[in-house]
This record gives structure tokens, sequence and C-alpha cells, in this order.
């Protein structure tokens, strides 16, 4: 509403100094020359323009516009130091073009000017280095940024997590990954193809969602300007360390590269392991059989959210939905796992073995052929050793 305001004064102003200015072109006599009309017009056409760029560039950057001005302050005193010092030798040079000598001055302004601010653009991520006292921060949302990586990004789940609102900081998209995400949806293979695609729909979901704020980073910083060929993950993580960010990613090794290097990171894998729901032992669980496991008389299924459950004694029931009892529940940093056996208090029996010894779906009954009231069920051996499937 400020901003509105200020601008609703400008307009103002400039509507005002607009009718000024056709009042002095109005000679004594009242008849108006042809400036009444130029000059007023184009004074509210070139302040329209500036309004008009104000309002269409939204997403502006502090350190873009403190470089420009900056840098065209310290132009324009280089230029008046330096054709004040070679005032003496332009004098003699144009002793009879005084004007040769105004355009000299002029020049070497603009020239200073150009060179300082094109200096600044380029090195504005290391600013504050210049002037050390002086430093300009964006206000953002919640606390540090996250830059985000390729492998998050096409997987997806960043979008709905950032759509459950419980992401509030800026997310980054440098350009490189861009780049690589570019090159990944041309690629001549049909599946990196359409992963490729699949993560640039991503970026444009997460641009036009209004709850977030997204950010292209160019990726220009100190670290990377080495020369080098330095690899994307690399980049990522020199370029979140510079800018004291976070990365969020998918990729184990990147990881632990960014741990290593003191970088925080933020793991979709283990975020969504965290939120899975807990199985406790003892509780009793609808799955269906798909196939089998490693071990002898595995079988294997999932839940809704993709855990896997690892069934004892239940390779016989592919293709079923069975009632299983958990035993065991295995905590890993690719994900968790569920063992279990088949209830045998929905089906009523059980499988004998032999001398004298029954098995309850993979676990083991000591005791009496038949008389399972007194027996002793011990854990099986894939739910103590966290059997792989």
């Amino acid at each position: 509403m400020l901003l509105w305001l200020i601008r609703g004064a400008y307009i103002a102003l400039v509507v005002g100094l607009a009718v000024f200015a056709a009042t002095v072109f109005v000679n004594e006599d009242g008849r108006a020359t042809t400036n009444v009309i130029v000059v007023p017009l184009g004074i509210l056409v070139f302040s329209g323009f500036v309004l008009f760029t104000d309002i269409r560039e939204k997403q502006k950057q502090i350190t873009t516009i403190s470089a420009i001005y900056f840098g065209l302050l310290l132009g324009l005193l280089l230029g008046y130091l330096f054709s004040t010092g070679l005032e003496p030798i332009l004098e003699s040079a144009f002793k009879e073009q005084p004007q040769m000598l105004k355009l000299s001055r002029v020049l070497i302004t603009v020239i200073c000017c150009y060179v300082t601010i094109s200096t600044l653009l380029q090195t504005k991520d290391e600013f504050r280095f210049i002037i050390p006292y002086v430093e300009f921060a964006k206000e953002v949302k919640g606390g540090r940024s996250l830059v985000l990586d390729t492998s998050v990004i096409i997987d997806g789940r960043i979008a709905d997590v950032c759509d459950t609102k419980l992401i509030d900081t800026r997310l980054i998209v440098p350009r490189f990954v861009l780049q690589e995400l570019q090159a990944i949806a041309d690629s001549a293979d049909k599946l990196k193809r359409n992963r490729g695609r699949r993560g640039l729909d991503i970026l444009k979901r997460l641009q036009t969602n209004p709850k977030i704020e997204l950010q292209m980073h160019d990726g220009n910083v100190a670290e990377l300007r080495t020369g080098e060929r330095i690899r994307v993950d690399e980049r990522l993580v020199l370029l979140a360390k510079a800018i004291n960010a976070r990365v969020v990613t998918n990729d184990f090794n990147l990881n632990k590269i960014a741990q290593l290097q003191g970088v925080d990171v933020i793991n979709l894998n283990e975020l969504a392991n965290a939120m899975k729901t807990v199985a406790l032992p003892g509780e009793a669980m609808n799955v269906r059989v798909v196939k089998a496991g490693d071990q002898v008389g595995q079988g294997v299924g999932y839940l809704e959210d993709g855990t896997m459950v690892v069934i004892e004694m239940g390779r016989t029931l592919i293709g079923q939905e069975v009632m299983i009892v958990v035993t065991s529940v295995l905590q890993t940093p690719a994900g968790r796992m569920v063992f279990g056996r088949p209830d045998q208090r929905t089906s009523g029996s059980h499988t004998p073995l032999p001398g004298g010894v029954g098995a309850v779906g993979g676990g083991i009954v000591s005791g009496a052929p038949g008389d399972s009231r007194n027996a002793t069920i011990d854990p099986p051996k894939g739910a103590e050793t966290g059997g792989k499937s």
C-alpha cells in the first residue's frame, strides 16, 4: 500500500511538472509555441517509461541496485578527478576548440562511470568487502535459504511439501542446476528425457506457488571462478556455503560431501522416513504379498507409503492379502523395514516340523506337538539380524 502511495505522489509530481513546463513556453502575448506540446509530452513519456519499468520488474535485488548507485557515484568522482588532472593537457591540445574540451571531460566521466558500474555488477556478491561497514541484507521469511538439487526437483515431493506451508523460507535454484535439467530434458534417452521434463514441470509448479518464494541464482560466487571444470554437486555445495544456505537433496553421496564441508543438508528421504507411521512389535496389519524374499520361505509386501514388509514363511502366500503380526522394525538410512509373520489367530493352524517343533510364521515354537498353550516363540533370525528382502 505504501508503495502505491509513493507511485501516486510520483505521478502527481510528474503531471505538475508537465503543466509547469507548458506554461513556460507560452509567450507574453499569450501565443503558444511548438514546445508547449513537445516538452510536456516528453516529460510524461519519459516518466511513464520509468514507472512502467519499475512496475514490470518486480523481482529486484538490492545488491544489483546498490552496485549501480555506488558505481555511478564512484564513476562521477573518478571522472571529475581525472578530467581535473588532465585539464592542462586537454587545454593545450584543444586551445582553439573549447567544445572539444567539454566533450573530452564528458567522455572521461562516461568511461569512468561505465568501468565502475560494470566492475561492481560483476563482483556484487563480494560487495561487502569493498564497503565493509555497509552491507544490505534482504528481509526473507523464515530461516536460511534452501538450495535445491537436481535430484530433489525431479523427485517432485518438494512441491507437495511446499503446498503444506511447512516451508516458509526462500528456495534457490542455481542456474547450473537449471542447465542440467534442460540437458536431461533434451537427452536422446526416453527415460532421461521424461525425468528432465518432469523436473521442469515441478519448477514451473514451484514458481507459480504463491505460498513460497522461488529465486533463480546465477551461481556467480568467488569460489566458482577458479576456471576449473567443477561438477554440479561440488558447485552446489560451494554455492550453499558461500551464501550460508542449506542444500535440499535426495542424493546420498551429495549428503555426505556437504556434511564434510560443513554445509547443512535436508534429505527428503530422511524426512519421509521420519513422517512414516511407526509399526510397533505385536501390532497386526493387512499386507499383500507381492514377491519372494531373499531368505528361504520369506515373502515381501509393501505398505501404502512404500515401506517394505518382510514376511517370514510368506512365500507360499504370494498374491494373497494376509494379516501379519509385526515382530520387529529395522530403521536404516535407506528407509524403514518391517518384519512380521502371518497371524495364526486368524487361521487357527500352524505348520508342524519334524521332531516336535512347529513353525509359526517364521518363529520357532518349542513344545509338545499339537500343544501350543505352553509354547515359547523364538523371534525369527531375519527379524533380529535385519534380513534383506
